[in-house]
């Protein structure tokens, strides 16, 4: 629809203009104390966030469809459409109604994007909000990820899809964008995608962004000694940015080129599987993260989680946190550090929000609170040595200027916003004291000028009065009209008196009737004054936001230790995994009862741990708990056993259940194979490896075929550290014919037809599955087990008769030479490889039960 159409209205031209440069997001169109939408945009609207759709006036002749919510409270309108992804243009009235030659004047004043929020209001507290882009380069992509609430850029070049996958499934960005027209596989599984034109990437004008934005020659001072992907990614981001905010970005300084080789790499799966800081029933405090957090502070809680879920392979960095929680532990000084950071808020979002010229009234109030508290923590610190903490201490400098500041410029419980007023304390500015006082106490200032008039006239009945279409005046009755002073003017004439002005009186009144106009615009200039002096503090304020964040995480670790009795983790150069009694932080949590404690030991000529044990046993818990304890001591952490000891680690992968992925097209047995082959083809030897069931998917042979191929080229190939768990016995040979290999089982004891599950660790294979006993367990019919026991004996006594000399393997007579000199077949090279009189009835009855099954 034209918006040049003279059938429209003025207001739905306005409308119309503006709308046309925001085609493809809400426009939230400023009328009166509404926020309206129009046309398609009030249907989506009303659609989104389940409000009324009407039908009021027309336009060019049609039903003008609008939606509209109120102003007042439209931030949690806002906060709803930014969690389905969608980003909404505000559009403010900037004219004065009062002198409008027709419609107010409107302009856009900011565009609210899911990326790019900073308001309080519209974030999560303990969560980061992230703007990610993506772009393509030769070999592989650039990204980039910006907190803008934070004040964080980083960028970092992915090798690959998987491993660019695997970045993704870290950050999870709120909006993401790519080149317009790009192949990105992975960008329609993301929200809030955004396609930009390919220019916006460009890695040469992208540098010169950056180096305007931090005021820089160059980005050598970062990291960044070349001008790849990765930099045309963060220069997209920071146009992107600048442009939503319709301004520029103070607080943002610097940018970090993270590297692969900085981190332990997590790929998607590994941590999906690990439940690192997600669930599959969403329940947060089941997964890692959410048992960690104990944080007093937001932003402790957000580098808390980003420590856990980006660990650090430096060992000097990781020995100087691991020093610094031992010190507040020795201590005991954690407690009331944590009692100290208790309640404080949110300094390093409100740091963001006065450098963008946003805060508002109570963020000061915040900052004041944070910067009060600077000296007590300063005096708890200093029962404290480590280097990490001596650091902090120095950070914590406690900045009495601009704590006075505060205190003297705003008022204890200040509103929510400044446009009411109410902010400034008193005895900050002497005019707007004068101000606030003309307007608050106009009715003494009378009093006393009536006295005054009184006695400098000797007449005693004279007046002092206000109306409201004459002002203030001085009334005389008739009688004493004589004796009026020369300085009083003649304002009104009554029957029986008159009024009367004078210049003092006349000054007042002009003061009083705008007192209170003065007094607010004074009171904003003032208030907009503070927030510049802050924003030009905002270098030293935020190593200050900063100190508080770290020191909040490692008093949370400190009390993580001593309330889940973690210990100190050893990181070394030596290689290898020595666990002893470890535990899974989580599973011990929830569980009832008592949990098990147990050993792991990986080393160079220990590589592989192949597991068996009975379903329900715990082998999926002893895999998980071993690369939890890993990221925790890479974290910084203190770890849940009795020692820990270990060396380098690149990568940790997972490959521990798994289901349809059916928005792809995968089975099961598909998801497995993907996530295997991208183990296979990435881990090192200086990686940890936990497979889980590898092969169950398919049928027994292919499955058994797979899992040895697997197991073999783990342990013998790659050499990575592997934890291999199985149902497959026959795997358990691997440790006879290679070295490296060791078996160990889970252990579990029948009594007569009940199963107990031991949950111990014990080195060797399992001896049996108890697969009938689980099945009791979990409910199957008797009738049913019944049958399955009566099957399993007859399978058995087979079995027996199969283990002869006469026969060969499950029973079949023995091979021909011309019969073995068939077409190659893996399965069946890979059982001439197993010596039927070294089985065991129960092996030998596994081969026989799954060949009939085929």
């Amino acid at each position: 629809m034209s918006e040049a159409s003279p059938q429209h209205t003025p207001l739905m031209r306005q409308y119309l203009r503006i709308k046309a440069d925001y085609p493809d997001i809400l426009l939230f169109f400023r009328m009166g104390d509404f926020y309206e939408l129009f046309y398609e945009d009030a249907k989506r609207a009303a659609a989104l966030l389940d409000i009324t759709l009407t039908h009021r006036g027309k336009s060019a002749g049609e039903p003008i469809p609008m939606a509209g919510v109120p102003y007042h409270s439209v931030d949690g309108y806002l906060a709803r459409l930014l969690k389905k992804g969608e980003s909404v243009a505000i559009c403010e009235q900037i004219g004065d109604p009062d002198t409008a030659k027709g419609p107010v004047e409107r302009k856009v004043v900011r565009i609210v994007t899911p990326g790019t929020v900073t308001e309080e209001a519209l974030l999560e507290e303990r969560s980061e909000r992230l703007l990610a882009a993506i772009a393509p380069a030769k070999s592989g992509y650039g990204l980039a990820w910006l907190d803008l609430a934070g004040g964080r850029l980083r960028c970092c070049n992915a090798a690959g899809l998987a491993e660019l996958a695997a970045e993704l499934e870290r950050l999870r960005p709120a909006e993401l964008l790519v080149p317009d027209g790009a192949d990105i596989p992975l960008r329609a599984e993301l929200a809030a995608t955004r396609e930009h034109p390919p220019w916006s990437f460009d890695a040469e004008s992208a540098e010169r962004e950056l180096c305007k934005q931090f005021r820089v020659q160059d980005l050598s001072g970062f990291g960044i000694h070349e001008r790849g992907a990765q930099v045309g990614a963060a220069g997209a981001l920071v146009a992107y940015a600048r442009d939503m905010l319709s301004g520029e970005l103070p607080h943002l300084t610097g940018m970090r080129q993270v590297s692969a080789a900085e981190h332990l790499v997590l790929d998607a799966a590994t941590r999906r599987h690990l439940e690192i800081d997600t669930h599959p029933e969403g329940r947060t405090e089941h997964t890692l993260v959410g048992l960690m957090d104990t944080s007093a502070t937001p932003m402790g809680s957000r580098k808390l989680r980003r420590w856990i879920t980006h660990p650090l392979r430096d060992r000097e960095q990781l020995g100087l946190r691991h020093a610094g929680v031992d010190a507040l532990i020795d201590t005991a000084t954690h407690v009331s550090l944590r009692e100290h950071l208790n309640g404080l808020g949110d300094l390093e979002r409100v740091l963001t929000r006065i450098a963008l010229k946003t805060a508002r009234p109570r963020d000061l109030a915040t900052l004041r609170e944070g910067l009060a508290r600077l000296p007590d923590l300063q005096t708890a610190l200093e029962a404290v040595s480590s280097p990490l903490i001596n650091e902090l201490r120095d950070d914590l400098a406690p900045c009495p200027d601009l704590t006075e500041l505060l205190d003297s410029a705003i008022v204890e419980q200040p509103p929510m916003v400044i446009r009411d007023g109410g902010v400034i304390a008193e005895g900050y500015d002497v005019e707007l004291d004068e101000l606030r006082s003309l307007s608050q106490n106009a009715g003494d200032f009378l009093v006393r000028y009536e006295e005054q008039e009184r006695e400098r006239t000797g007449i005693q009945t004279l007046k002092v009065g206000f109306n409201r279409v004459h002002g203030y005046y001085i009334e005389i009755g008739k009688v004493h009209a004589d004796k009026a002073p020369t300085e009083y003017s003649r304002r009104q004439t009554l029957k029986n008196a008159e009024r009367y002005i004078t210049e003092e009186l006349k000054t007042f009144e002009d003061k009083v009737l705008s007192a209170r106009e003065r007094a607010l615009a004074r009171e904003k200039a003032l208030y907009e004054q503070l927030v510049e002096r802050l924003s030009g503090e905002h270098g030293r304020l935020a190593i200050v936001a900063a100190g508080l964040a770290t020191l909040d995480v490692l008093t949370t670790f400190a009390e993580r230790a001593e309330t889940l009795s973690m210990t100190t983790p050893a990181i070394d150069s030596e290689p290898g995994l020595d666990i002893v009694e470890g535990r899974h932080p989580v599973v011990e949590r929830v569980q009832d009862s008592a949990f098990v404690p147990n050993d792991c030991r990986l080393d160079p000529e220990r590589r592989m741990l192949v597991i068996t044990g009975p379903n329900m046993g715990g082998k999926s818990t002893y895999m998980r708990q071993a690369a939890l304890i890993t990221i925790l001591a890479h974290a910084g952490s203190f770890v849940p056993a009795k020692s820990a000891r270990i060396g380098p680690i690149d990568r940790i992968f997972s490959r521990i259940g798994a289901g349809d992925d059916l928005t792809r097209g995968r089975s099961t047995f598909m998801v497995e194979m993907v996530e295997t082959a991208n183990i296979l083809h990435n881990a090192t030897e200086q990686s940890l490896v936990l497979m889980d069931e590898i092969g169950r998917g398919t049928s027994t042979f292919d499955g058994l075929a797979l899992a040895w191929a697997v197991a073999t080229e783990l342990a013998l190939n790659v050499r990575a550290f592997s934890l291999f768990a199985t149902h497959y016995f026959e795997l358990t040979r691997l440790a006879e014919d290679h070295d490296g290999i060791a078996n160990v089982h889970l252990d579990a004891r029948e009594h007569g037809d009940e199963i107990v599950f031991l949950h111990s660790v014990r080195e060797g294979p399992a001896s049996q599955s108890y697969g009938i006993q689980v099945a009791r367990l979990a409910g199957v019919p008797k009738p049913v087990i019944a049958q399955a026991r009566k099957h399993l004996n007859r399978l058995e006594n087979e079995a027996t008769a199969a283990t002869s000399p006469q026969m060969g393997l499950f029973g079949a007579p023995a091979a021909t030479a011309q019969e073995t000199a068939t077409e190659p077949d893996p399965v069946r090279d890979m059982l001439e490889d197993i010596d039927p009189d070294d089985l065991s009835p129960r092996e030998a009855l596994d081969w026989l039960y799954r060949l009939k099954k085929i």
